[in-house]
């Protein structure tokens, strides 16, 4: 670890990275209140380690500017439960059981962990159990947050990290039971998901809104 990356800003800094995907010196500086000065020191810092990487980028008049973003050894700083055990029973089963059983069992283990998160996550109004699942989720290394729906209906759960990445990049059918699982957490709402990490961008993000709002099958990005 370079001396010069102290702790919380290391860690604040590698987190901004994975939230926005790629962003300024500037725009982290401020982020963070430091200096432009400090926080590209810090860079460089991580640069050497290997965890972050720029490009440069000419936006309009003046020189260009660096948009830092993290390596594929920047993510893997962040927890990951995807272990090769796990990866290789599923690769065995999808050898040995039909496509329909495998599919069965992820249906099975989607129930009984939205029933876990149901109880956890407990009653009250929609935005109160989104909170708790958010929190629940980061807990398991998916480094969530919650913010409003674009289109004013609900709210959106953006996650940066998945606790099961490698195993998802192997078995797509893993994301659709991840989608499946959130809507059966919330049986009451609509449950759309609005980007998919395996597709494009750097997230992944599931729309929960109240049964009655408007659909948003016109979301541009938007997954069944």
């Amino acid at each position: 670890m370079g001396a010069s990356a102290q702790a919380p800003t290391r860690e604040a800094t590698l987190t901004l990275l994975l939230r926005q995907g790629e962003i300024s010196a500037g725009a982290l500086a401020n982020e963070l209140g430091i200096s432009v000065q400090a926080m590209r020191r810090h860079l460089r810092t991580l640069e050497e380690e290997g965890l972050v990487e720029a490009s440069s980028i000419t936006a309009g008049p003046g020189r260009p500017t660096n948009q830092w973003r993290l390596t594929q050894q920047g993510h893997q700083h962040f927890p990951d439960s995807s272990d090769t055990f796990a990866l290789n029973l599923l690769e065995s089963m999808a050898t040995s059981l039909p496509p329909e059983t495998l599919a069965t069992l992820l249906e099975r283990q989607a129930h009984e962990k939205a029933h876990q998160y149901r109880h956890q996550v407990g009653e009250g109004p929609l935005e109160q159990r989104i909170r708790r699942l958010v929190s629940l989720r980061s807990n398991e290394g998916y480094v969530s947050e919650m913010v409003q729906a674009e289109n004013g209906h609900g709210w959106c759960i953006n996650e940066f990290h998945c606790s099961v990445q490698r195993i998802a990049e192997e078995f797509p059918a893993v994301c659709d039971q991840e989608l499946q699982l959130i809507r059966m957490t919330f049986p009451d709402c609509r449950v759309e998901r609005v980007h998919w990490r395996l597709e494009s961008g750097h997230s992944c993000g599931f729309q929960i809104s109240p049964s009655g709002a408007i659909s948003n099958e016109s979301t541009p990005g938007s997954h069944p």
